[in-house]
């Protein structure tokens, strides 16, 4: 979908500038140091250590293997990851509805600028989505808007979904980044996981930075996620 995004709220603003600017500081930072020889000292293992503690109350407990969707998840081999969870207090149906209608979500993910659907009908495997965010100028790249287009591998209805794709602006590349959701009714509402890679020489060349980058954005998504869908949740339990 495209069109006018609806004014962010302050909070929403904050959460906004975090998680640009922090992709944006990622993606300088390692193209500086592309320049010089490989790093030898990261391994896979080295970007879970820096996934930040949660917490919320209702945030779960993270899982220690892999998720999958149908069986596929996240890149095995790459260097970059971040995974995390959230409880959601609202339906399995409200919470899998709102991630999945891809076109609104610019109504409820300030940094989701825009949003086009590159096929008709519903959400499935093999759809096809392009959407862009944001990336401020910092002293070794200019202000620039990432161009994401995903495909979806597998989804799997109230239960998951996976997407993948490049994110490519002026001087900002991920080559690939492998994206699962996973959702789960637990008591008093959903558990909801996600797990993200991203590839490429750029975001490689400062694995930790990169990795800083990704949490805060994943952090940030499973926030407007939680904060959207409990309030469609009260507003759907106020008697007529």
């Amino acid at each position: 979908m495209s069109g006018n995004r609806p004014s962010a709220t302050p909070n929403h603003q904050s959460r906004r500038t975090v998680r640009t600017t922090a992709l944006t500081i990622a993606l300088a930072a390692a193209g500086v140091l592309g320049m010089a020889a490989p790093q030898t000292h990261a391994a896979p293992v080295r970007a879970k250590a820096a996934q930040a503690q949660p917490t919320e109350p209702t945030r779960a407990a993270h899982h220690n293997a892999p998720s999958t969707c149908r069986g596929e998840g996240v890149d095995p081999t790459a260097r970059i990851r971040y995974r995390s969870d959230v409880v959601i207090k609202a339906p399995l149906s409200t919470v899998f509805a709102l991630q999945t209608d891809v076109e609104r979500w610019p109504a409820w993910q300030p940094p989701v600028l825009t949003m086009r659907r590159l096929d008709p009908g519903p959400l499935r495997k093999g759809s096809r989505f392009r959407w862009t965010t944001p990336a401020p100028a910092t002293p070794t790249t200019p202000a620039t808007t990432l161009a994401i287009t995903s495909t979806v591998h597998q989804l799997k209805p109230n239960s998951c979904i996976l997407w993948s794709g490049p994110a490519i602006g002026e001087g900002l590349r991920i080559d690939e980044g492998v994206h699962v959701w996973t959702f789960t009714k637990v008591r008093g509402g959903v558990r909801v996981h996600t797990e993200e890679t991203w590839t490429g020489d750029q975001v490689e060349a400062d694995i930790p930075t990169a990795t800083e980058a990704l949490g805060q954005g994943l952090e940030a998504w499973l926030s407007d996620l939680k904060t959207t869908a409990e309030a469609a949740n009260r507003h759907d339990r106020q008697p007529l």
